[in-house]
């Protein structure tokens, strides 16, 4: 046995060759490693794995120079492509993540924020051409607040969606003159004010491009600055043992990035958007009629378009309105600004709301943050267990002024909510940053029939949700054993609660909200969701509205799932307590929400992604480089391996949707484990999330087979999964059964049954959605 720290040089079966230090049998210290293939690894060793400072070259001529732990690209690094494109910024588990800059081969830049090899967060890209974007990303498309700034000049100051002008904006042209109104996908829509150049009156007047010059510097320096010095602390990692194969598998990255066409794609759009709004300068018929108007410079034109097409036109001259017609000109200019994507009500009354569930989140969650710890008291679930607080918009001694409307405001049982937040591990100002930061809230379509509205936060993490007065009054009946059901069953799959609110506009309707924990909210992407009831009665969805983001019903599920014995026993133990606790609230009608992740054949990419998909690459064997993929991440045929626990090389962040625990497995001798997913990542299982399992699917046969045999497609999934919906009472919907007597129920009707037979037929239905291993 070799000692620690001799240098030794070793030839492996397989024609790898390893020289440097070892520790009993390891490589361990420093040592270089050369594949077969003509990998090369230069750098740190711990216990078998790449751990420390090191460079990796591939025979692509590829390289990776920076920090490794645990076999992957970790920490800080520099990777330089074979096509000329260079990276340099934090790396989390041989993906982009973090703060970082990427030179392509094209010679655009982006700095800024990366989530999971694609850009996500704030930064700036500047194009080759001149063209600059300084704003918000998500999935790699400008999405959200951010500024476009063409190379002939135009300025477009906004809200975006997937790549394209989406929400309300201010458009400045190059010669001076203003547009301020809304687009969708990129096309003006809906009313707007033209300030031809040169206009006394527009609400810019006097605001030279400094703050928005200032705004790009502040930007480029910090992510400059964070590109060229953030080095982070990594953690080192051990293993308990190490084989060739996965030494070799451990030169094997992920550069989900966007490739040269989505870039090009991006540009091309921007300048076809720009075109048409240049054409939507005043209309020749204005200019011959109305010259002498607008060369006063105190006119402005109301606009009104529809999908692009200006379908109306009112020329105001400004120099002759009265004092009190300016104000509400420049309030309308303002607040066209200043409203968010939020679309909830009537445009205005939406952009109020949302801001007043900010203004009055931030401001429950502060007040009863600084109370000191103590125990929840029979008193905090009362009636009188209530924050109330009017809102005027000119400020109070309590509360600040903002630029909504005067609104009450009430906060349920507070104490209760600030504890259960607590259980479920969740920083308050994390909580307040996420739904009451600057870039506001999303509206998802409803995937159900309640009428409900729902939002997600900013960074997906929370859902909130608009309630009914019925399902508001079951929350605050059942919420003293749902605290108590919670707190004694870490591993609930019930819906996480964190908050519930109530905004009240003078002479206006109650708007009822509770917040929830968005358990999509996860590393990986979620290629298809179910919402399963067990029952077949109009359980389906209709084949041309079914896409990526549609949620599935129990008639279109055709899939079995087959766990790892003691995972699946942990998961129907929780499913029959939870389903126990529903049973005893009176409460009917809830769902399983079950989300899959496929790690399929190469074969399946195409079918697991929308027909539409912008971010779709081809993949050319004769492109494949050391592991990687120009493009979309190739998925291996075996893409998933339970391995024993280590905490310190996965992520515990709790997350609004992780559950208790880390679970154990009887493919590992009864050890917590953790999910090795090749190529990806690492990442700890737990009850409802990154649990693995095998979809078998029942392929159909040819009628003109000789021999009839049942034969099945076999996919590795991911499964995240829990209970939602849990708001609906019995008694409610017992005094509703006069409505469905003349409706034909199947006898899986949800409509027609009992709370106890409900749990029971559910728990029954998915036994066979989880089938017990033979």
């Amino acid at each position: 046995m070799e000692d620690c720290g001799s240098i030794t040089e070793k030839v492996f079966s397989n024609g790898d060759v390893y020289v440097g230090s070892f520790k009993a049998m390891l490589p361990h210290g420093k040592g270089k490693y050369t594949w077969s293939d003509g990998s090369v690894y230069d750098g740190c060793w711990e216990e078998g794995k790449m751990t420390g400072e090191g460079r990796l070259i591939w025979p692509s001529g590829a390289s990776y120079e920076g920090d490794f732990s645990g076999g992957y690209l970790h920490g800080f690094g520099v990777f330089n492509g074979s096509d000329g494109s260079i990276y340099r910024g934090v790396w989390r588990m041989n993906t982009q993540h973090g703060i970082g800059r990427k030179q392509y081969q094209s010679s655009d830049v982006y700095d800024g924020c990366w989530k999971e090899g694609v850009r996500e967060g704030s930064g700036r890209y500047a194009w080759s051409n001149g063209n600059m974007y300084i704003g918000n990303w998500k999935d790699g498309k400008m999405c959200g607040r951010g500024v476009m700034k063409w190379f002939d000049g135009d300025l477009f100051d906004g809200f975006w969606l997937n790549g394209l002008r989406h929400g309300s904006g201010c458009y400045r042209f190059a010669d001076g003159s203003y547009y301020f109104g809304g687009w969708t996908k990129g096309l003006k829509d809906g009313q707007g004010m033209f300030y031809p150049a040169g206009s006394k009156h527009h609400p810019l007047r006097g605001c030279s491009d400094g703050k928005n010059e200032k705004r790009k510097k502040q930007l480029s320096n910090i992510s400059s600055a964070n590109s060229e010095s953030v080095k982070p602390k990594v953690k080192r990692t051990f293993s308990d043992r190490i084989s060739s194969s996965l030494l070799k598998g451990s030169g094997s990255i992920s550069v989900r990035t966007m490739s040269q066409g989505e870039d090009t794609a991006l540009d091309e759009s921007s300048r076809d958007i720009l075109a048409c709004d240049s054409s939507s300068a005043l209309s020749q018929s204005s200019r011959d009629d109305k010259t002498d108007l607008l060369e006063t410079g105190s006119v402005a034109c109301e606009r009104e378009y529809t999908q692009g097409v200006l379908m109306k036109e009112r020329i105001i001259n400004i120099s002759r309105l009265s004092r009190k017609s300016k104000q509400r000109l420049k309030f309308h200019a303002k607040e066209v600004k200043r409203k968010s994507c939020v679309s909830f009500l009537e445009a205005r009354r939406s952009y109020y709301l949302m801001l007043n569930l900010q203004l009055g989140i931030r401001y429950s969650v502060g007040k009863i943050t600084p109370v000191p710890i103590r125990e929840v008291r029979q008193s905090d679930f009362g009636d009188q267990a209530r924050i109330k607080m009017y809102f005027p918009r000119k400020g109070s001694q309590f509360t600040p002024s903002h630029h909504s409307v005067d609104f009450y405001w009430k906060d349920y049982c507070p104490m209760v909510f600030r504890y259960l937040r607590e259980l479920f591990k969740l920083d308050a100002a994390d909580y307040m940053m996420s739904i009451c930061g600057d870039d506001g809230l999303r509206e998802l379509s409803s995937p159900g029939k309640s009428g409900s509205l729902f939002y997600l936060s900013r960074d997906d993490r929370f859902v909130i949700k608009t309630l009914k007065k019925s399902e508001l009054k079951v929350l605050l009946r059942m919420l003293p054993d749902y605290y108590k059901h919670v707190k004694e069953h870490d591993n609930t799959l019930i819906t996480k609660f964190f908050g519930v609110h109530r905004i009240s506009l003078k002479r206006g309707k109650k708007v009822r909200f509770v917040v929830m924990g968005n358990m999509f909210c996860t590393e990986l992407r979620i290629h298809r969701r179910y919402d399963l009831k067990g029952s077949s009665h109009g359980r389906f969805t209709k084949k041309d509205r079914i896409d990526e983001t549609t949620t599935l019903k129990d008639l279109d599920l055709t899939y079995e799932f087959h766990m790892d014995k003691l995972l699946r026993e942990a998961l129907f133990k929780q499913l029959s307590l939870d389903c126990s606790f529903l049973e005893s609230q009176n409460i009917i009608d809830y769902s399983l929400l079950l989300g899959l992740h496929f790690r399929a054949p190469d074969n399946l990419i195409s079918l697991l992604e929308p027909p539409d998909s912008l971010h779709k690459v081809e993949t050319n064997p004769d492109h494949v480089e050391g592991g990687i993929y120009q493009g979309e991440l190739s998925i291996p045929p075996r893409g998933l391996i339970l391995v024993t626990h280590e905490p310190s090389s996965v992520s515990n962040t709790p997350g609004p949707h992780a559950r208790g625990s880390t679970l154990r497995a009887m493919s590992v001798g009864d050890q917590e484990v953790d999910l090795l997913l090749p190529g990806t990542g690492r990442l700890r299982v737990q009850l409802g999330v990154n649990m693995p399992a095998q979809a078998n699917q029942k392929v159909m046969q040819d009628e003109s087979a000789s021999v009839q045999v049942e034969l099945f497609e076999v996919y590795d999934v991911v499964l995240y999964l829990g209970i939602i919906d849990i708001l609906q009472d019995y008694n409610m919907k017992k005094k509703l059964e006069h409505t469905y007597k003349s409706l034909q129920f199947d006898p899986l009707s949800i409509s027609a049954v009992d709370p106890k037979t409900y749990s029971k037929r559910f728990l029954n239905f998915l036994d066979k959605v989880f089938p017990v291993e033979p």
